[in-house]
């Protein structure tokens, strides 16, 4: 039996078009009528126009210099100069105590900064260009423009170093399918998957060195690359956060902006080629003369052309030989039949301003970045207004952070710590219980400081982390963090300084007298 529906005039189930939900039905007006998209998977929205996306949000951050901008605030704000390893091994699950962890962790730091930051040797990077914050730096402005951050752990012997350990930088652009070849259950944009959709290997689109500024700098050749070796240790690295299940590929955050980016340029041309042309011409003279008279003086032919010379001869001698003067202020006399017309530049702005701010605020909302920073317009801003948006882009940095960032951080700390482990350069407690290979995750285990939060008002913030500290509700670990420093390297400086003032007898500083100094003050009302 045929299941038999009744129709609503525009051909669509009538029990759909009485939803009660607004949203799923036809809208005020049948204003949703005909928007009909369909439920696509991420892999079946993204991956058909996935190198036309990136190559568009590529494009718009070469030339747009607010799209320029938003990359530089996530990496200026995730990473900064300088991308810490605080070390925190699990000692309770490796059998060691608290003690004996900080202690190595202290080896393990000095260790790491010696060889992975590195300025001359760049050791950790295959072409000896980036030391490790660099690495993470340049990740992460590549995170923002396409998506995701990939990289392949090589072994290259060199003079200078025991390590081999080296990390080339990928660009996801080349991780494609060999040969172009179309979309498969088991490989999709240069990834092979197994039955349960977890990476297995990746393709990678080798560069071709000949050509360039021609083509693409691709060449037709791709390397097979798994994603790891059999003893777990990564040879692919694959970071980005992912958003829904059988996910492939990670989508760039530009996406949702590339429109209004790619037209605001245009807009500030058209503007001020406007503004240009008003401004061009002081004054016109406007002339009377008769169609019939000005096709005569303007006719075909060189009688035209004669007549035409004659005209504007007399004109010129005209104008040149009328010098009136009233008090020394010059009176022109026009030619018979003209008029003079003063050209006044009309308001240049005429809304501009407030049609450009808009389109900034809908692409700082799509970059999840701070309005004021990104568009380097603080007129509006208030103390409590620049600091709730300022702590709104902070919260979403730190999750960046930790959950693209660190973890790109970690897994290139892991490749080294491994090695590191094996040619004795660092040992382990003996106490342990467990081995590297037994406990991975333990041994592996650090936070990454990065850049600090920026302090609005310096005084009223440090008055702030010292009563948190002070009441019990936080640690100088937790706040020397937020300012992008390391609470153990802070208090040892501390205790030099401390001994040095005291041996040329300085009084010691005192926070009661800061306060003295800088009394808690009201915020006057804007």
């Amino acid at each position: 039996m045929k299941n038999v529906q009744i129709l609503a005039p525009n051909g669509m189930p009538a029990r759909q078009q009485m939803s009660t939900w607004q949203g799923a039905g036809a809208g005020f007006g049948g204003q949703l009528e005909r928007w009909n998209p369909q439920l696509k998977s991420f892999d079946a929205a993204l991956l058909p126009n996935l190198k036309l996306g990136n190559a568009r949000a590529e494009d718009v951050t070469r030339n747009n210099a607010f799209a320029a901008n938003g990359v530089q605030l996530h990496i200026d704000n995730i990473v900064g100069h300088l991308f810490r390893l605080s070390y925190k091994p699990r000692w309770r699950r490796l059998g060691i105590s608290d003690a004996d962890a900080r202690a190595f962790a202290e080896d393990v730091e000095a260790w790491w900064f010696e060889y992975a930051e590195d300025p001359t040797g760049c050791w950790l990077d295959v072409e000896r260009k980036r030391t490790a914050t660099m690495m993470v730096r340049e990740a992460i402005g590549t995170h923002t423009r396409l998506g995701e951050i990939t990289a392949a752990a090589e072994w290259v012997e060199r003079r200078g170093t025991p390590m081999r350990t080296a990390v080339r930088m990928v660009s996801p652009k080349r991780v494609c399918n060999p040969g172009d070849r179309a979309d498969s259950g088991s490989l999709r944009a240069g990834i092979e998957f197994d039955r349960y959709g977890a990476a297995v290997a990746y393709w990678v689109r080798q560069l071709s060195t000949g050509g360039l500024g021609l083509g693409t700098g691709y060449g037709s050749e791709w390397r097979r690359v798994d994603r790891e070796a059999a003893n777990g240790r990564v040879k692919f690295i694959h970071v980005y956060e992912p958003t829904e299940d059988g996910q492939a590929r990670g989508a760039n955050q530009f996406l949702t902006v590339l429109e209004q980016s790619h037209m605001l340029p245009k807009l500030q041309h058209t503007k001020l080629q406007n503004a240009i042309v008003n401004a061009m011409y002081a004054a016109t003279i406007e002339s009377e003369l008769g169609t019939e008279a000005a096709m005569e003086v303007i006719g075909a032919g060189e009688e035209g052309v004669a007549n035409l010379s004659k005209y504007m001869m007399a004109v010129n001698s005209f104008n040149s030989g009328s010098k009136l003067t009233l008090n020394g202020v010059k009176i022109p006399h026009l030619w018979p039949g003209e008029k003079l017309n003063l050209q006044t530049s009309a308001n240049v702005d005429n809304g501009f301003t407030d049609l450009e701010s808009s389109i900034l605020r809908w692409m700082a909302a799509g970059l999840n970045v701070p309005y004021e920073p990104f568009a380097r317009d603080y007129r509006q801003s208030t103390y409590s207004s620049a600091r709730a948006s300022m702590m709104e882009g902070w919260r979403y940095y730190m999750g960046r952070r930790k959950v693209i960032a660190a973890r790109f951080a970690t897994q290139l700390f892991v490749l080294a710590f491994e090695e590191a482990l094996q040619r004795r350069l660092l040992s382990l407690p003996r106490n342990a219980a467990r081995g590297f290979y037994e406990a991975r995750s333990a041994w592996c285990n650090c936070d990454w400081i990065g850049a600090g939060r920026l302090a609005i008002d310096g005084l009223k913030e440090v008055k702030e982390a010292v009563l948190r500290i002070e009441s019990g509700l936080s640690t100088y670990e937790k706040e020397l963090a937020l300012l992008g420093e390391d609470y153990q390297e802070t208090f040892a400086q501390q205790v030099r300084e401390m001994d040095e003032r005291r041996t040329a007898g300085l009084p010691p500083p005192s926070w009661m007298r800061t306060q003295a100094l800088a009394p808690d003050q009201a915020e006057p009302n804007p």
